[in-house]
């Protein structure tokens, strides 16, 4: 009869780690009230109504960062999302103790000089202390300790290619052995005599779709151990758009493709295009009043122009633009895109297109709710339905909002997509955009935006 191994506590099984950690926070954040204090009165020696509001700040922030996650496991996370929600939680904190003082109408018994130097100086000391754990932490894992073992059930469809893949790689993971999948009787006794034999802590399936029917045997086989289970499902070209597994009436699902729209991100998204985009509206209204007068001025027709285009969830809507061409119709259905010297075009929409001054009038598309400031650019109808049955996922792009910039522009790819290869790379960057969004990423296109993406060669 196999013995089973003598089991070793890990060290963060021994102790409460995230109540050491949460703890440590706590102390790092009086540390900081009495530097602050230090700092704005010359004395560590704090009045009563001081060390009130320390606790109280103390507790918040610890509070705040629990709900936001960062007590708990980031083994195999990237230490960005670590910092993003240790800087929520710190900004949770901020916002609800300035409340706190507005509403008890308090404000007046404290410093507001003490009040920042605490916020830095405890975001800063708390900021240094997880960032020298993470540092600790990989050196650890480097030499090969505190490290989850795994072993990994692959059914050779390539979602784990080699141990060098960054599936493989991922902080406090160690793969022990590689066990090919295989539909013979005689295979599950191997995979429980594998994870007796390297005592692993997880078991990692990598299986095809069509090979999910052994999912109940394989978990039935382990029912006698407490090793974790992961699926890894191997999706081959199947092409997902914000994957992830949702709960909903009770039941589990596997999102395939869907918008990232949803929720709180709704609400993030519209206020961002309300506070940013009512600001730019503000500070541009001179520069359109100016364009307003020179296109009337230069040729005749109508000031702005007006297109359809495909919205969210496929729905049309007008987009605005200040007209660039002389007045002239279209051929049949069809729509030409502007060309390198094309005739259409007059000497003051030139200008207006290469810096794309032309776009301007849609951030009253913005403020309406038909666009946002940052996401896939809209393409006329005709351009919809030339290129939907030729580039493979083409309108999942119409998942989000269109936007005025977005990831694809701030990449070069902007102006006239005359080949199917620039319509491809369009639309996967477009694809990236609405599967990795989050409002960072719309602040950096943002940026980058005022930065290079007025002026392109390609617009014309």
């Amino acid at each position: 009869m196999r013995s089973t191994p003598s089991y070793q506590p890990t060290f963060a099984e021994r102790y409460p780690v995230p109540l050491i950690v949460a703890l440590t926070e706590l102390g790092l954040v009086v540390l900081a009230s009495l530097l602050a204090h230090y700092l704005r009165f010359g004395s560590f020696d704090m009045p009563g109504r001081y060390n009130t509001a320390t606790l109280v700040a103390g507790i918040i922030v610890v509070a705040c960062l629990m709900f936001t996650g960062v007590y708990g496991s980031h083994r195999g996370k990237p230490f960005f999302s670590q910092l993003v929600r240790f800087l929520t939680g710190w900004l949770v904190a901020a916002g609800i103790l300035l409340a706190l003082t507005f509403f008890m109408k308090t404000s007046n018994n404290y410093s507001r000089v003490w009040f920042a130097y605490l916020l830095a100086l405890g975001m800063g000391l708390t900021f240094v202390m997880r960032l020298a754990m993470y540092v600790f932490l990989r050196q650890v894992r480097a030499g090969g300790r505190n490290l989850k073992t795994v072993l990994l059930v692959d059914s050779g469809g390539g979602t784990f290619k080699s141990d060098q893949e960054s599936a493989l790689r991922l902080q406090g993971f160690k793969v022990v052995r590689r066990l090919p999948f295989q539909e013979d009787s005689g295979w599950l006794e191997k995979l429980v005599e594998a994870v007796q034999d390297e005592r692993v802590h997880e078991v990692w399936l990598s299986l095809r779709i069509e090979q999910g029917k052994a999912l109940p045997d394989i978990m039935y086989a382990l029912r006698h151990s407490t090793v974790g289970v992961r699926m890894f499902p191997d999706w081959g070209d199947l092409p997902l758009l914000n994957h992830k597994v949702s709960h909903i009436a009770g039941l589990y699902s596997l999102d395939l493709s869907c918008t990232p729209m949803d929720g709180p991100a709704r609400f993030i998204k519209r206020t961002e295009d309300i506070l940013i985009g009512g600001l730019i509206s503000l500070l541009i209204l001179p520069v359109c009043v100016g364009i307003a007068i020179a296109v009337k001025a230069t040729s005749p027709g109508p000031v702005v122009f007006k297109q359809y285009r495909t919205g969210i969830n496929g729905k049309k809507f007008k987009v605005y633009k200040f007209r660039s061409m002389v007045v002239h119709q279209e051929n049949g259905n069809g729509v030409t895109q502007a060309k390198k010297n094309d005739a259409r075009i007059t000497p003051i929409g030139a200008f207006l297109r290469r810096t794309s001054l032309d776009e301007l009038p849609q951030f009253f598309n913005v403020l309406q709710g038909r666009m946002s400031l940052v996401g896939p650019r809209p393409h006329a109808l005709a351009h919809n339905e030339y290129y939907k049955d030729m580039v493979e996922s083409y309108m999942q792009r119409h998942k989000v909002k269109p936007g005025i910039t977005g990831w694809a522009q701030v990449n070069g790819y902007r102006g006239e997509t005359d080949t199917l290869d620039k319509m491809q790379k369009r639309v996967e960057y477009d694809l990236w955009y609405i599967d990795n969004w989050s409002l960072w990423l719309d602040l950096k296109i943002i940026f980058l935006t005022v930065f290079k993406g007025f002026i392109n060669k390609n617009a014309y």
